[in-house]
């Protein structure tokens, strides 16, 4: 997406599109043009006395600053708060100026109020212009290729303008990426093809990088991803990136990807229904990784380090077995009940490779189980750990940019129900309730010991099946934003 900052005022820089968005509480844009300040005043009136349901859209006559101007009213995103409604506004004036071909799109943030909105807009034209149309045979690079988002800003904001502008406009980069990974079919996007990638990033922006191979990850004793991914003919990989801040740092943050780049079941099979869809059942991995390449830029204060599971679990002849029974690096014995159950067998090898690396704080992200969407629904990811201020952090972090965590308890007497007389621990809860939860105290067994935790589960809004918010029907890149904002504020107090 095409975005250009200027500090001049709209008679100065005539466009095909001028985007005006109205709220209750604040004024975004200063008009000191009266034809188009009679149109937004028009608009204002329609949505106060609830005549205009949706947007304000006119056309205006020839030599007129705009071809055409649309206008918004806030208070129609109840949902949301004006952040998030800017973003989705942005998004919205982008496709209407694609469906009119209208390649040159103004949007008005020229109020002094408007100055900390400015990187909310930039998110929602990146993210918001975002297709993925690669197997197509028409494809629509109109928003990519032709059009230009012009953004007026008041000129003494001219240096934050600028350090928002690149910030968000690289962070969303980054979603995009993940969302990228996330729609290719799980036959382009292999454990072995994550590893590849993460190599390239590594290069890109100058990380440290260990990959271990299958012989890799059976000489150190990470049984749980080898286990998971022998039932496939693309051998797993475990990935180990690491940002090292130049001024040595207290604390490391590791970042563990759940990278199950398509899950079967494994012989616990699936059912067939919308199967497809466990082509992003890597989501996790993708967030971590992308996060990773946007931190290689951004340099935060903390050490980072990001650790991506990957396996593919297939029922082969050579697949695990429901009853198998194994010794996780940390020494605990599983017996895997479900083979359905893999993500947190993946996770055991991250999250004692998080130990090994020094981590102080463990952040697991995954798209864990199905309960949690049962639970929250798709637009909510849960979020339970055993550190209070990481948790805090997390939900905050995601706050800052419109992705919602809700935490859950960890219920102790739950764990009753992962006991097996034939292993330390089963794989599944016996009773199959609370799923989210047990499968959070099954991962707690494998925190490093005294690292603070906190564990995403994102089944819920990995994906959506219809366009939301700014985001297109899809995978959506859920995580990365919420990932880099705790590595970035990561030495700040709390609130």
């Amino acid at each position: 997406m095409n975005i250009k900052l200027t500090f001049t005022p709209i008679s100065q820089n005539p466009v095909d599109l001028l985007v005006v968005v109205l709220d209750e509480a604040k004024r975004l844009h200063q008009i000191d043009d009266p034809a188009l300040a009679a149109h937004v005043a028009r608009a204002e009136t329609g949505f106060r006395e609830k005549t205009l349901k949706r947007e304000y859209f006119a056309t205006l006559s020839e030599g007129a600053l705009a071809r055409a101007v649309v206008v918004y009213w806030s208070g129609h995103l109840k949902s949301w708060n004006l952040w998030e409604n800017l973003k989705t506004f942005t998004a919205r004036a982008l496709r209407l100026a694609r469906d009119y071909h209208l390649s040159r799109v103004g949007l008005l943030l020229n109020a002094e109020e408007a100055a900390p909105l400015l990187g909310k807009a930039v998110e929602g034209a990146v993210v918001g212009a975002y297709t993925f149309d690669k197997y197509k045979q028409e494809k629509d690079d109109f928003l990519s290729r032709a059009a230009q988002l012009v953004v007026f800003v008041h000129p003494d904001h001219r240096a934050d303008a600028e350090a928002r502008k690149a910030r968000y406009a690289w962070v969303s980069e980054n979603v995009n990426l993940s969302r990228d990974l996330i729609n290719e079919p799980g036959s382009v996007v292999t454990p072995e093809f994550l590893a590849d990638r993460a190599a390239e990033i590594a290069k890109e922006v100058e990380l440290e990088i260990e990959i271990l191979d299958p012989a890799g990850l059976e000489a150190r004793g990470y049984e749980g991803i080898r286990r998971v991914g022998q039932g496939s003919a693309h051998p797993p990989r475990m990935v180990i990136l690491r940002h090292v801040p130049a001024k040595a740092s207290k604390e490391t943050l590791a970042l563990v990807g759940k990278g199950i780049t398509f899950d079967s079941g494994g012989i616990s099979l699936k059912p067939g229904d919308r199967m497809w869809e466990m082509k992003g059942d890597m989501a996790g991995a993708a967030a971590v990784l992308c996060a990773l390449r946007a931190l290689g830029k951004l340099r935060p204060d903390v050490k980072v380090v990001g650790i991506l599971c990957c396996a593919e679990n297939f029922p082969d002849a050579n697949a695990q077995r429901p009853g198998d029974i194994f010794t996780a690096r940390n020494g605990k014995s599983i017996m895997v009940d479900n083979t359905d159950a893999e993500g947190r067998l993946v996770l055991t090898d991250g999250l004692y490779r998080a130990g090994e690396e020094g981590a102080t704080h463990v952040v697991d992200i995954a798209t864990l189980t199905g309960a949690v969407v049962r639970a929250l629904g798709p637009s909510v990811a849960g979020v339970l750990g055993t550190d209070r201020d990481l948790i805090r952090r997390v939900i905050h972090s995601g706050e800052n940019h419109g992705e919602v965590f809700w935490e859950l308890p960890l219920v102790d007497e739950y764990r009753e129900s992962l006991k097996t007389p034939y292993a330390d621990l089963n794989n599944i809860a016996a009773a199959g309730l609370a799923g989210a939860i047990t499968a959070g105290l099954f991962l707690r067994e494998f925190v490093p010991e005294k690292a603070a935790w906190a564990h995403l589960d994102i089944a819920g809004p990995m994906f959506r099946d219809k366009d939301w918010k700014y985001y297109e029907a899809g995978a959506i890149g859920f995580g990365v934003k919420t990932l880099v904002d705790l590595c970035e504020r990561f030495h700040d107090p709390l609130a």
